[in-house]
């Protein structure tokens, strides 16, 4: 398996994209680098905007564009593109209805060595409740393509968040070939419990059942790469038919990924949902695969909840 940065894949397809389409910009805030932006800077440069260090002027910028008929693109890490802009998301994105496209790059604990102010952790929790938002988060570098050219169709808000390091491939372009926006994808079938994930999570969700099935335990992984509007279908199907849900995510346990699955689940086919995250407290720094094994989010973390999970049940039915 080879990986691909997702950040990559974001620009990539925006270039090409962009060439076809001269109503797409692309803006970024003294970010080029990180985002890998150099390339659509050179080839495109009257469809490329630097505003500089200066997240809340360039949501409002990218408004203004989107109500003069252009496609706008913002890409800037997520730490700071989703918390210092977070008004001007609020009220010239969401609540106006602006066809702004909005790229979250290095989210979660991309940028994990750092520490915690360039932790994006709350991004989901803040975005998700607002009006209007489409909220996506890619699993690998094939996937990402296919959202940027999806979401180039959209003519309402998204927010996009994806990571800064290398992710392994899960899928090729036949797959995605039949993906939709608001529809999870079943990536394994399972009987005996579900594991809902996002983003890079969904790489280790897969590892987990994989070593799961060695022991005979038959977990479902759901691929749940849009988080508003939620695929409830596929989740009322898992909680039928195999009676427990684990959420694993990239992000705060509150109000993220499993939040939103547990506010379907408890008012519609209550079964027992467990939300592995980032637990409410002062985060570790260090690499990201270092911080998600130090909270259990890796594949071996993950099977050890789910065995945990199972031999809980299996002594409670034998009282």
């Amino acid at each position: 398996m080879s990986k691909t940065a997702c950040r990559k894949a974001l620009t990539k397809t925006l270039l090409e994209i962009a060439e076809k389409n001269k109503k797409i910009v692309v803006l970024t805030s003294d970010a080029r680098g990180s985002v890998t932006l150099n390339d659509f800077a050179a080839a495109l440069p009257e469809q490329f905007v630097e505003v500089g260090i200066a997240e809340q002027d360039e949501i409002g910028v990218a408004a203004g564009m989107a109500a003069c008929g252009l496609i706008p693109f913002v890409c800037a890490p997520a730490p700071f593109l989703s918390a210092r802009s977070l008004e001007q998301i609020k009220v010239d994105v969401s609540y106006s209805n602006t066809n702004v496209k909005i790229c979250g790059v290095s989210g979660g604990l991309s940028y994990g060595a750092l520490g915690g102010s360039h932790h994006s952790i709350h991004d989901l929790a803040a975005i998700r409740p607002m009006e209007n938002m489409t909220v996506l988060m890619p699993a690998d570098a094939v996937q990402t393509g296919w959202m940027v050219k999806k979401i180039a169709e959209l003519e309402t808000p998204v927010y996009m968040r994806m990571g800064r390091n290398g992710v392994e491939d899960i899928y090729t372009e036949k797959d995605v070939s039949c993906f939709e926006i608001g529809k999870a994808h079943l990536l394994k079938e399972g009987s005996d419990i579900t594991l809902v994930a996002a983003g890079e999570m969904v790489w280790y969700a897969k590892c987990a059942a994989e070593m799961l099935q060695e022991e005979n335990i038959s977990a479902r992984v759901l691929d749940v790469h849009t988080i508003k509007p939620l695929d409830t279908r596929a989740l009322q199907t898992a909680a039928e038919e195999t009676g427990y849900i684990v959420t694993i995510e990239e992000h705060s346990i509150c109000g993220g990924l499993g939040s939103a699955v547990a506010e379907y689940i408890c008012q519609n086919c209550p079964v027992p949902v467990k939300i592995l995250g980032i637990p409410d407290e002062h985060v570790i720094a260090g690499d990201s695969p270092e911080v998600f094994a130090h909270y259990g989010l890796d594949g071996a973390g993950i099977a050890k909840t789910v065995r945990e999970i199972l031999n809980k049940q299996h002594r409670e039915e034998k009282k």
